[in-house]
């Protein structure tokens, strides 16, 4: 038996069922990992409308694909990775950009600052390291984005940790594996 299963529109209960009507409208499909949330009309109703408040935040797009992408490298989500790879391209990121955020190499210095915290919060559970959180805020970044970051960094390890709990069923393009760092 699974711990959670991606539930088809039949299997969740009638309001559920027109949240799914509304995913398939909106993006064309339901997402696995929102099939599976939705195990829980509170929990997928609440991580939707979290994920579209803090959207509409400080961030842009790219640099919410970014910190999905480093959150999800963090928590070793096959899942996240395939999909926020996908949309990360859509926001007009290259392949190899996707690669660089997950690596912490993108040449992008505010990007770098925003990613590197992103990365530090999840590794530390929340107790960065001053100089990075120093670096994010010379990066131009506000104590209004430190806390949004905050809630995207605590959204993504959700959607993680749902997946990885579960062995969601990637349903996007599989997110390349990281290349071996050369060794000297």
């Amino acid at each position: 038996m699974k711990n959670l299963e991606a539930l088809s529109r039949d299997q969740v209960a009638p309001e559920t069922q027109e949240v799914f009507d509304a995913l398939k409208t909106k993006v064309g499909m339901v997402p696995n990992l929102y099939a599976t949330v939705a195990n829980s009309h509170k929990a997928l109703t609440t991580m939707l409308s979290a994920t579209e408040t803090l959207a509409s935040g400080e961030f842009n797009g790219k640099e919410v694909e970014a910190i999905a992408l480093a959150v999800g490298q963090i928590n070793s989500c096959g899942y996240c990775l395939s999909a926020h790879t996908t949309l990360g391209k859509l926001q007009g990121f290259t392949e190899e950009q996707t690669l660089e955020i997950r690596q912490g190499t993108i040449a992008d210095k505010k990007l770098s600052a925003l990613t590197a915290l992103a990365s530090e919060i999840t590794i530390s559970r929340g107790r960065p390291d001053q100089s990075i959180v120093d670096k994010f805020f010379a990066a131009g970044y506000s104590k209004a984005a430190l806390s949004e970051l905050i809630g995207l960094v605590a959204l993504n390890t959700f959607t993680n940790y749902t997946n990885n709990v579960a062995g969601t069923e990637i349903d996007f393009p599989v997110a390349k594996d990281l290349p071996e760092l050369a060794t000297v």
